[in-house]
């Protein structure tokens, strides 16, 4: 009996071993595609027969008296519902906390210190495609000898804001002050994705990533520069991902900190249901196995646990951001049970929700209140509509592959864990992965030191290799 399955094995290994090899050989005979540059014009009404003004010009954040007491009003007439006992955030942000949360907001947060913050680091705006862009632009405040500073665009997501990254900015543009290697200092570009924050949203339908990627990518050329890198978690991923396959010769090196990948196999399949006893068959590292098995419940049920928001935003996303676009502190119940769940699932068994674990109420209610007062918060979710209403799977960038230089920072709270032998499908050209010792999704607000070590680690080693000549 032993013997006669184990033969079963090694014969269902032989046909997989073959099968594989004879995909490989099939799929490694297409030529490389780039993606089409996406021209778009986004901008009210009939798009006028001028050229584009390229100006960029500064910006600040500001807010007016009017625009607070507003604020003040509303959170002064909340109306909370009482939560069910012992229910912790199991249902969403539990109101006990919110409402200290609202107190918090009322009587202590001080958004006009928030304002100077935000405008340590100098902004910018410039209309491309017919909408302005904001963006963050940080220059190292200096150089070692003889080097250059590298641009690196960094891409936030849904519902973060470019303010995700000013605690990693002054790690990478002047690493030395912070205990960190100088072999390799950055400028920095944060833009804002059109419909967040201060950056305008579209005014026509069909916004998606790879828009939103020929923006960035036009924003780049118009502030000179060639050849970059490129950064990104969430929704970041996606638009550089999709960067990537539009520009291969212009980006030198693409760091993710989340890679998802919509295409599923046969193999992917196979490995989902064989993984756990035959690991090494399918590349599986033992860190993989932890984080993704049993299946069903790390892969399925947590899926179908925390994706009902996507589902609305990708359906129906103007209905329910009327109500948040309307109550601060429904904006607030909703943004921050993502910063809870995303940022360690465990965390939705605290009254609490963890969130002061790993940030500060200051960092959560500036990120809220740059949803607030954009009022972007409904222009934010229909990018959810525009990237997924035509089905997951049937867009071309996601059949294409990525050939650029590729490091993986994989963060070990993260929705859904993506193996590197998945990732390696798409990203055949991964010079660098790592199983991050702890963090989750978003990585750059709440592990600035880990994300930032690891960048500076994958640019050595594509600069030291000049990886990017070699594609």
């Amino acid at each position: 009996e032993f013997y006669s399955s184990l033969a079963g094995i090694m014969l269902l290994e032989l046909f997989l071993v073959l099968g594989t090899v004879i995909i490989y050989f099939l799929l490694s005979k297409k030529k490389e595609e780039t993606l089409p540059f996406k021209e778009g014009w986004w901008g009210k009404g009939q798009k006028p027969d001028a050229e584009e003004d390229t100006t960029i010009w500064p910006f600040k954040v500001e807010t007016t008296e009017e625009e607070l007491s507003d604020l003040f009003r509303r959170l002064d007439q909340a109306r909370f519902t009482e939560p069910l006992e012992n229910s912790c955030f199991h249902y969403g942000t539990n109101s006990v906390y919110l409402r200290k949360v609202v107190s918090y907001w009322k009587n202590q947060f001080n958004w006009k210190k928030q304002v100077e913050v935000l405008n340590k680091y100098p902004q910018f705006k410039t209309k491309i495609q017919g909408i302005d862009i904001h963006f963050v632009h940080v220059k190292p405040p200096r150089s070692p000898e003889g080097q250059s500073a590298k641009p690196l665009l960094m891409v936030h997501g849904w519902p973060g804001s470019f303010y995700e990254f000013y605690k990693i900015i002054p790690l990478l543009t002047d690493p030395a002050s912070h205990g960190l290697s100088d072999e390799h200092v950055f400028e920095v570009i944060c833009p804002s994705i059109p419909g967040y924050g201060f950056s305008e949203a579209p005014h026509k339908k069909d916004f998606n990533s790879v828009s939103a990627a020929s923006i960035f990518y036009e924003l780049m050329l118009r502030l000179g520069f060639n050849e970059f890198y490129a950064q990104g978690g969430d929704w970041g991923w996606l638009i550089c991902t999709n960067l990537a396959q539009i520009a291969p010769n212009h980006m030198k090196g693409l760091h993710l900190n989340l890679a998802s990948v919509t295409n599923m196999g046969f193999t992917h399949l196979l490995s989902i249901l064989l993984g756990p006893y035959l690991p090494g068959l399918f590349g599986f590292q033992d860190e993989d196995v932890r984080r993704m098995f049993p299946f069903l419940k790390k892969g399925l049920y947590r899926t179908l646990l925390e994706s009902g928001y996507a589902h609305i935003q990708a359906t129906k996303p103007d209905t329910v951001g009327c109500g948040l676009n309307d109550s601060p502190v429904g904006l607030a119940a909703y943004i921050l049970e993502k910063f809870s769940t995303w940022t360690d699932l465990e965390f939705h068994n605290l009254e609490d929700g963890g969130l002061e674990r790993k940030f500060s109420l200051d960092d959560l209610l500036t990120n809220i209140m740059i949803y607030w007062v954009s009022g972007c918060i409904v222009s934010s979710m229909r990018f959810y509509k525009e990237n997924l209403q035509k089905g997951i799977g049937t867009q071309k960038h996601e059949r294409l592959t990525v050939q650029v230089p590729t490091g993986i920072a994989s963060f070990p709270n993260e929705l859904m864990h993506t193996p590197r032998a998945w990732a390696q499908k798409k990203y055949t050209n991964i010079v660098s992965f790592h199983f991050m010792p702890r963090g989750g999704h978003f990585a750059a607000l709440e592990e600035p030191e880990l994300l930032a070590e690891n960048i500076l680690q994958f640019v050595g080693k594509v600069e030291k290799e000049q990886l990017w000549r070699k594609k």
